[in-house]
Order: C-alpha cells, then structure tokens, then sequence
C-alpha cells in the first residue's frame, strides 16, 4: 500500500510537472490583449512550426480567426516560420490630443498594447517584433526589424499577412489594380467576386489590375450576423500600399504588396517597421465612421509652427473643362509641343480656360460669396500633348500661356482677399516634378499661392513604377515635406489612397484617390457611390470630392443624357457627410446665381470642426451626419441616401440644453428625384433644441442639409417649433 502510495505521488508529480511545463509553454507562446471596453479580444500565439498568428472577436464572436503572419525575402531566408517567442511586453495609454484641423477638436487615444519578440534560432537568433494595438473600435499592428548583425538590408519579396473572415460577408470592393482607385464600387457577397471581377475592372486610364483575384483597401464588409468589418493601413511611409488576395471559397484575405519597376515589393534597412495593418470593427455602422484608430496609430507632426496651415473653401476654374467641351486645358490647337517652344506662335483654340479674364471673372465671385481661394487649372504651357504619350518633361510649373498674367492676376487677387491655388498637374512624370519642385515652390511664394492641387494622370515615370509602389510613397510624402518648408498646402490627385498621414503632414489637407464629382460628366456615377465612400476611400482621409454641382441635367450645355445622379440637394449634403477641409464649390459659377437660396447653404458651410455625431448609416444605403462649426455655435447636418426615398431620422440632443435655435431646412421637394425635378427643393426655418427631432423624406437619389444657428428674438419670431 505504501509502496503504491509513492508511485501514486510519483505519477502526480510528474503529471503536474508536465502540465507546469505545458501551461508554461502555452502562456509563453499565446498572448491575449482585450480592449479598454473589454469588447474586443486579440490572441497572439505560434501555431506548429513557430508560424506567427492571431485572431480578434468582438463581443465574443470571432471576427479574423487564426491567421498568419510573416515575410518572404528574397535572397535571404523567409521570416515565415521557426520563430520561438523570448519577450512579450504589455502597456496601456489613455490620452487626448488636438489636431491642427479636423471633425473635432480633441481626439481620444486608447489602447491596450502588446509587443511580442519573435527570434529564429536556426537563422543565428535573427529577430523580428510584432506591436499590437487594441482599441475600442478595432485593432492595429505593425511589424519591427531592430537592428541586428543578421538582419541589415533585406528586399521583400511578399508580405504574408493573413485576415482569415469567418463567413461569406457582404463586401463593398473596387479591383486590385497598382496604378488607380478610380473604379465604381461593386457590392457583393466574397463569394461572388470572381464572377464579377471582369465587370468590375472597367477601362481606366493608367490602370494595372492585379492578375490574381484581388481587391482594394479600405475593404469594407458586413456579416450575416451583424458584424460591420473594415480592414485597411495605417501610416504608409516607405513601404508599397497594400492590395488583399481575395479566396473566395475559404473568404481568407492575405496582403498583397505593389511591386516596383524589377518587381521587388519593398528595399528596407533596419532599424524599420512596416504600416499599421488595421481592423476597425463595430455591431453599429455609425462606430465605423466615428473611429479614428485609423488617424492615432499615426506619428504626430514634427511641424514647429502651424499657424499657416487653414483649412480651405474654393471655386475654380475646372468644372467648364467637363461639361459640353466649353473650355480646354490647352492654348494652341497644336498638338506636338516642348517646353523649349514659343508659346506666343501657337494658333490659340479660342477655348483656353485660364485667361487672365476668366481668372479675375472667378475672383469677383469668390470676393463676393467669401471664398477663400481661386482653383485655376490649365494656365501653365504644356497641356497641348500632356496625356498619354508617357513624356517626361511635360509641364515646367512656371511658364505661363501667352493669355495669362501671372502677376496681373496675383495683384488682382490680393486686392480682392482671395487667394489663388495652384495648379500642378505631372501627367505621371514624378521624376520631372522632383527636378522642377523647388523652382516650383518658390515660384508659388514669389507669386502669391498657399496652396496646390497635383495630379497624377497617366503611366508613372520612373517609367515601370506603379502610383501605389515604394518609390511613389516616398514621391508623395516628399512633397508633402518639402511644401511645408515653404508653407504650403497639398492637395493631390490619383495619388495612393490615403492612411491617415494628414496627422503627421497636416499641410497635406486632402487627396482624390478615388472616384470623385468628375465621372458625374464621364458616364455618371450609382446614386449609392456616396453612401459607399464614407465606409471606405474616407476611412484613411479626407478627399477632395468637389462637390457642389446645382446644374445635375449636363444636357443643359450641349443636349444627350448625360447627368449627375443626385438632386441638387443631395450636393449640398455632400458638404457633410463627405469630410475634407478643403471643400470645392465645383459648379460654373453662373449655376449659383440661378439658385441663391441654395447656394446660401455652402456659403455658410464651416470646413473646420469641434465636434462631428454620426446620426445614422448603413453602407450603401444611407448616410446622417451632424457637425459643430469650430469655434462657432453653429451646427451642420447633411443626410444623403441611395436609389430608394428614404425618411432621414434626425436627433438634436447634441445642443446645449435649454436654448432655442433656428434650423434652415434645405429638403427634397416630394416629386423631386436624381433623375426627374432634380433641381426641385424647398427650404423652411424652424425653432429646434435639444429635444427635437426632425423626420425628413429624401427622394431618391437625394439628400437634407440643415444649418443651426443662435437667432435674436425677432428672427425667431413667428417660426414654428418643429
């Protein structure tokens, strides 16, 4: 019996010595981080063969479940596998920060980290660390190559970043393509994609889908248990963007990298890191569109002053390009020209925009209606053959056409409080633009411009390279840098798609990067686009929609059926629910003077904020948004919808209790819609507070706009309460 007795303790000794060494080894290679809320849930671990994973629940339902990660070199061997965790490192911030311009004044900032050290034995302790950062909307992580004998300059072959999805969600998607975003957005289930892809990849110019079955970030996704799924990057500093391989069967997305010119995905040199791969996910659409994960996984600026960086509203001369052929980028009707050419030779096309005329025409409107500044495209020499002959020295920045008077029109801006925006279309030749960039910049200064407009149209030379590659991260970042030096404001086109850097480059104020107000005149855009974009292309930044267009029938200017699908008022919403602090009044001017009492809405428009609501959304479908003037008590809502009439819920409890506003009610009329009576809206003012609610029809296709302001006794007077 005793006998038996030790053997019994022997036994459970070495039974609870190797569950010891078990736990021990499972707690050192799976590590569990949970959000502030405790909602969100992220586990760490090595699954066989030391194969980094993770996987992220909301609420206890799987959201990613088990999934890879890791590098594939070239030359060197792999960071896939035999990794052993020797660290892990847990912190915890909460804390607030003011953004130089933004949808409110302060951000909050609240995580849990984990940072593990994974090291590969077999390759001489050669190391890598993954940073995880989880919020209370979604996760962020990163990868880290420290300095290290073994590891100094590697070139990355693929990035293998696995988001296993739990089910076939619906998902909102353009095509992978390394050189455009500008494609309509497809709505699907994952399953569908492959079936659609060819549909989907319509002809755009300088395009380059991706071979294998792949779609854009920011991917936005709904499952069938109510989960809304967005997954994109954050901080993308010297490093391609990120497509995702799409598995249909599986719904297992996986990084995709654009290549380079020689096809190589990425040159780095520790000590580096990668961006932020982020997951934003909410039960609530409305969560998804008030996150700001995106923008605080984002360095801060190292700007010392940025008292010069103001947020603007513009008109230009640009919309008249589009519409009817009533103007033309180009002064000379020839079409074979150098920069080294006598402009004053050419035999003018009668049609040039950017006259001097035409110029000092948009300055009084702008002087009159309190526009900051003037957009004048085509002014410079060049436009002649600019698009798609994949020249180099295109545009020199500084030249004017022989009809435009730089300094005529400078003097005439500045007596009239206006400032005028330049203009710097590249026609993709990145390398020219770099050459020129400080003579160009300087120029800006000598001649009166705060503020540009890029553009990157065409095939990108270096002649190989993609919009969305390494080298043209680094373009666009450069600029940004060096316009800051000489105070500077950017705004780019068909540039990568944004990442929240306008935090870290706040001069850097918006970007296109997708389909904007211009494709309205180029076969027209669904009527859900914009319910869509604020789930997607807005999630890394503002855009420079340009919105604004009253005249929506374009057979107006030279007859076929051409139009924008939206009712007028819908293109004030726009104004709302399509962030960006530089915000375009983008109709002919002579448009505005037909409707004043609309047009009095972008006129009083803020373009800075306190504070924004997310009222309701749905992707797809429809879209309310609520927001408070910086500095100003005054609030502004803008609610859109898709195809379908639609009644817009509108709450007020963001007011401060106990006082009375006037509300300007910019509505639909009943028999209006974004193909019939367009142009028809009607505008009431009522008395609101803080317990009001509006219930407001929208037509199809259509929108609201209310502005909220303090009205003495008089001007309330006689107004009904709502």
């Amino acid at each position: 019996m005793h006998q038996n007795a030790n053997l019994i303790g022997r036994i459970y000794r070495r039974l609870s010595l190797f569950t010891f060494l078990f736990l021990f080894t499972w707690l050192v290679q799976a590590q569990t981080i949970t959000s502030p809320n405790k909602n969100l849930s992220m586990t760490f671990e090595l699954a066989a063969n030391g194969v980094p994973t993770y996987q992220l629940t909301y609420k206890k339902k799987p959201v990613i479940k088990q999934s890879k990660m890791g590098f594939e070199m070239k030359d060197v061997p792999s960071m896939m596998n035999g990794f052993t965790v020797t660290k892990t490192e847990q912190n915890s911030v909460n804390d607030t920060w003011e953004p130089v311009w933004g949808e409110q004044k302060t951000i909050r900032n609240n995580y849990n980290e984990l940072l593990v050290t994974l090291s590969q034995k077999e390759h001489k302790d050669r190391h890598i660390q993954i940073r995880f950062r989880l919020f209370n909307d979604g996760l962020g992580f990163r990868y880290e190559f420290p300095q290290q004998p073994e590891l100094k300059y590697f070139i990355i072959k693929e990035e293998h970043t696995e988001f296993n999805l739990t089910g076939d969600h619906k998902i909102f998607w353009i095509p992978g393509d390394y050189d455009t975003n500008e494609y309509a957005y497809t709505t699907s289930q994952i399953s569908q994609i492959p079936g659609l892809m060819q549909k989907a990849t319509i002809d755009v110019h300088a395009q380059f889908p991706i071979k294998t079955l792949a779609v854009q970030t920011p991917s936005m996704m709904k499952s069938s248990d109510g989960l809304y799924i967005n997954i994109h990057e954050a901080a993308l500093l010297n490093y391609p963007a990120m497509q995702l391989n799409v598995d249909p069967k599986t719904f297992k997305f996986s990084s995709h990298l654009t290549p380079d010119a020689v096809g190589n995905k990425g040159y780095m040199q520790t000590e580096t890191h990668t961006p932020w791969r982020t997951i934003v996910v909410s039960d609530k659409a409305t969560d998804i569109l008030a996150s700001k994960l995106i923008l605080n996984l984002n360095e801060p600026t190292e700007y010392e002053d940025v008292s010069w960086i103001k947020p603007v509203k513009y008109i230009g001369i640009w919309w008249e390009y589009f519409v009817a052929g009533k103007s033309s980028w180009a002064y000379g009707t020839e079409t074979n020209v150098k920069l080294t050419d006598d402009f004053t030779k050419l035999t003018p096309n009668g049609r040039h925009g950017a006259t001097t005329e035409n110029a000092k025409k948009h300055i009084d409107f702008a002087a009159e209606h309190g526009f900051d500044a003037v957009l004048i495209e085509g002014w410079n020499i060049g436009w002649e053959d600019w698009f798609g002959n994949w020249k180099e020295e295109v545009f020199d920045f500084v030249t004017a056409y022989p009809d435009f008077d730089v300094k005529e029109v400078q003097k005439y801006a500045e007596s009239k409080g206006v400032r005028v925006m330049m203009h710097h279309e590249t026609s993709g030749s990145a390398t020219n633009y770099e050459r020129r960039l400080q003579d160009a910049f300087k120029f800006m200064n000598d001649h009166g411009y705060t503020s540009v407009k890029t553009g990157y149209v065409g095939k990108i030379i270096p002649r190989g390279e993609h919009h969305d590659g390494q080298w043209m991260v680094n373009h666009y970042n450069h600029v940004a840098r060096t316009a800051a030096k000489y105070k500077i404001l950017i705004n780019s086109h068909e540039a990568v798609r944004p990442t929240g850097l306008h935090r870290t480059f706040p001069n850097w104020l918006a970007q296109e990067s997708a389909r904007g107000t211009e494709f309205e005149a180029m076969g027209g855009l669904a009527p859900d686009h914009t319910t869509i974009l604020p789930f997607t292309r807005l999630m890394g930044g503002p855009m420079d929609y340009t919105p604004g267009i009253f005249q929506t029938d374009l057979s107006y200017y030279h007859g076929g059926e051409q139009r924008v699908n939206t009712t007028l008022v819908k293109q004030l919403a726009y104004y709302v629910t399509m962030y960006s602090p530089l915000q375009m009044a983008a109709d002919i001017p002579d448009n505005y003077t037909r409707f004043p009492d609309a047009f009095q809405f972008i006129k009083d428009v803020a373009v800075d904020w306190d504070d924004t609501w997310v009222l309701e959304a749905e992707p797809g479908d429809y879209v309310t948004i609520a927001r408070k003037a910086k500095g100003k008590n005054e609030w502004y809502i803008g609610g859109i919808t898709d195809e379908n009439t639609r009644t817009a819920n509108i709450r007020f409890d963001y007011l401060p209790k106990g006082k009375t506003y006037i509300a300007t009610i910019y509505a639909d009329a009943k028999d209006a819609s974004w193909n019939k009576n367009p142009q028809k809206y009607e505008i009431r003012k009522v008395l609101v507070n803080s317990k009001s609610v509006l219930k407001q029809h929208l037509a199809s296709g259509g929108g609201v706009a209310v502005s909220v302001k303090e009205g003495s006794k008089q001007e309330q007077k006689g107004l009904k309460k709502l």
